[in-house]
């Protein structure tokens, strides 16, 4: 049965789709079966991995919204052992076109079901913010991956982060844990990260990943050419650092 990893932090900028794309395809170049899920509506996660959000007939959206079925949205191999629900700007307008639907923060929930036992890992890329989307994903999910920028307000909005996960856990998914944290955006050259990192560890009772992602311009430059860090430039330090991340996540069974 595949494990659920949301990719979650409501503060944009953080490396959070970064982190979904790139530990997707490290698993999936692993050996790993791999579904990615772009919760996104800005899709940044379905180009990132080499779709075309424009070409897409069918995507997340249809799925919550009950015209499509799971597999109608599923696209097979974009990449080999990595399969994709892509998504489109349309999903931004699902939270208003589901009030008043029943059971609506399991909706993805009940569709997953169907085609869990397929994955070994199943990645969610949440939105920048705690909404039904969000939730959706963390009905879905068993862990909560939250990637944390080294900068100076790393934890500000993590504690917001954490209750909203608590929250979920009682009264929706009993069985959702925190993952853990990863840092991203590293720069060695400055002193802040390093005290950033050791306020995050000081101060937070969670599991921190050993791995540490740096600030690295080839991971930036990677989406825009529709590729993970692993096929731009597999010898990158971002790529290193993103394989070793996926080595940290099979090691936690």
């Amino acid at each position: 049965m595949g494990r659920i990893i949301a990719i979650a932090n409501q503060k944009g900028g953080v490396g959070k789709t970064t982190t979904a794309i790139n530990l997707s395809a490290c698993l999936a170049e692993k050996g790993q079966k791999v579904l990615a899920i772009d919760m996104d509506p800005q899709g940044n996660m379905t180009s990132g991995l080499g779709l075309d959000k424009d070409s897409i007939e069918k995507n997340i959206y249809d799925l919550m919204i009950g015209e499509s079925d799971v597999n109608e949205v599923l696209q097979k191999e974009a990449q080999d052992n990595l399969d994709v629900i892509p998504t489109s700007i349309d999903l931004s307008a699902a939270e208003i076109e589901l009030i008043g639907v029943e059971d609506k923060e399991f909706i993805i929930r009940n569709a997953i079901q169907k085609i869990r036992d397929n994955y070994d890992y199943i990645i969610i890329d949440c939105p920048p913010s705690l909404n039904m989307l969000t939730i959706n994903a963390m009905t879905t999910a068993d862990s909560v991956l939250v990637p944390i920028q080294c900068e100076y307000y790393a934890l500000e909005g993590l504690s917001q982060l954490i209750h909203t996960v608590e929250l979920v856990k009682e009264r929706l998914n009993p069985i959702l844990e925190i993952e853990g944290v990863v840092f991203t955006m590293y720069d060695a050259r400055t002193n802040l990260s390093l005290q950033v990192v050791e306020n995050v560890k000081d101060n937070l009772q969670q599991n921190i990943y050993k791995t540490i992602i740096p600030r690295n311009i080839r991971l930036a430059e990677a989406p825009s050419y529709g590729m993970p860090i692993n096929l731009y430039d597999p010898k990158s330090a971002g790529a290193d650092s993103y394989k070793r991340l996926a080595d940290e996540v099979m090691n936690r069974e």
